[in-house]
């Protein structure tokens, strides 16, 4: 019995508190406008994070869970490498022969990138015809790469060891790369190109490839791959060799890491008491790289968020004050026909909650139409709402709510019913 009285009175606190939000629409709205503001804040930011998670994992996993990367100098570095850095000694691709030797390691290949790394972005031009794909990454493979990364093939195939062999002039396109060359949905296959004004004949298209950051075209879907030695002919003067390898597990991978720097570092002829002159990386590295690039974004938007929830919530407080000065004999009477304090509590704390949730929700509401829209005009925008983040939203205008409607509701449990009664 005791407990339906209480939903009872919950219920028709509850009802009180719309009925005065009906009353006063335009007085509530401006209350809740910074929760409003705050919540979308959190929505928007959240839902690009979340998207921005999906294509990273995404690339990363392209890269392969059991891939080890050795590097002159690390890809997952913020800010400019130290002219020290900059100076290493390149890596030699003959090593990738002695690293799939090692007893953890399945298969190792080195790779040749032509490109502009300050801006991602290619340097080559592929022609055919009138037709030319302009700042195309060039990059030089052995066959056995297919069996380290992911190279997903939309037509046509990968060159094998024939065409390593005998030095084949052939090519597999990027997806953007084939699109330039051959538009109108032209199949590619047994077609010649123009690279470095060398003829190399096209025997595979690659999958588009997912971008981690950004909208938009991506710089690595324009590109051409090649076998290394036919890099080297048109660029004979490249050194600058990635050395890739692939462990037999992913559980060994601590082991492929530690025999993988032992034996670059005797390749090195590094003394034990220097540091290593080279970068070992893998799909770890750039999570955590990731990791530190969300966590900063993530701090942005709980300061931009707090400012406005902080805001809202100081509005609710300010409102609710307003709304104890003018009920205060609504009040009296109420006590005076036997209202307990827990009763007045519990209706004007439920009202700051009230204002506080709907503000929130709508603040969701806005949130989810504006990344709606942005997927609408730009479908390769990267955001996603997932529940959770609905319902942080809708937590936190709830913990306003309460936070800033205790002080109100104390004030207006703790009037003197007679001074109430009093009050004009």
């Amino acid at each position: 019995m005791a407990k339906t009285n209480r939903f009872g009175e919950f219920r028709e606190a509850i009802a009180l508190a719309f009925d005065v939000l009906r009353r006063n629409p335009l007085r509530s709205l401006l209350t809740v406008l910074g929760i409003m503001i705050g919540v979308t804040t959190i929505i928007v930011i959240g839902a690009v994070i979340n998207g921005l998670n999906s294509n990273v994992l995404g690339q990363v996993e392209s890269l392969g869970s059991s891939t080890v990367i050795c590097a002159r100098f690390s890809w997952a570095t913020l800010g400019r490498l130290s002219p020290a850095v900059l100076q290493r000694k390149e890596l030699k691709a003959e090593w990738a022969d002695g690293m799939a030797q090692l007893p953890h390691v399945v298969a190792a290949a080195p790779v040749a990138h032509i490109q502009d790394m300050t801006v991602g972005a290619g340097t080559g031009n592929v022609r055919r015809g009138n037709l030319r794909a302009k700042n195309v990454i060039l990059e030089g493979d052995v066959p056995t790469i297919a069996e380290i990364t992911n190279l997903d093939l939309s037509a046509g195939r990968f060159f094998n060891d024939t065409d390593a062999e005998h030095h084949s002039p052939v090519v597999v396109l990027g997806s953007d790369t084939s699109k330039n060359l051959f538009p109108n949905d032209e199949d590619p296959l047994g077609k010649e190109v123009l690279l470095e004004g060398q003829v190399f004949t096209v025997i595979g298209v690659l999958q588009p490839r997912k971008q981690a950051l950004g909208n938009g075209q991506n710089p690595d879907d324009n590109m051409a791959i090649v076998p290394i030695a036919a890099l080297l002919k048109l660029h004979p003067e490249f050194r600058d060799f990635v050395l890739l390898a692939k462990a037999d597990t992913t559980e060994n991978m601590p082991i492929v890491v530690d025999e993988v720097r032992e034996y670059i570092r005797r390749m090195r002829r590094l003394p034990s008491d220097k540091p290593d002159d080279f970068a070992i990386m893998t799909t770890d590295t750039f999570l955590d790289l990731w990791k530190q690039i969300s966590g900063g974004i993530f701090i942005v938007m709980l300061a931009v968020g707090s400012v406005a929830l902080l805001v809202g919530g100081i509005g609710v407080m300010n409102i609710m004050l307003v709304s104890v000065t003018e009920r205060t004999r609504e009040i009296g009477v109420r006590k005076a026909i036997g209202a307990r304090r827990s009763n007045i509590l519990t209706q004007f704390l439920l009202e700051a909650v009230t204002l506080a949730v709907t503000g929130g929700t709508i603040g969701v509401l806005l949130g989810a139409a504006l990344v709606g829209c942005a997927r609408l005009a730009f479908p390769a925008f990267p955001a996603a709402i997932s529940l959770s983040l609905v319902a942080l939203g809708v937590s936190v205008a709830s913990f306003i709510g309460v936070f800033f409607g205790v002080y109100p509701a104390w004030k207006a449990a703790r009037l003197n019913p007679v001074e109430a009664l009093r009050y004009e």
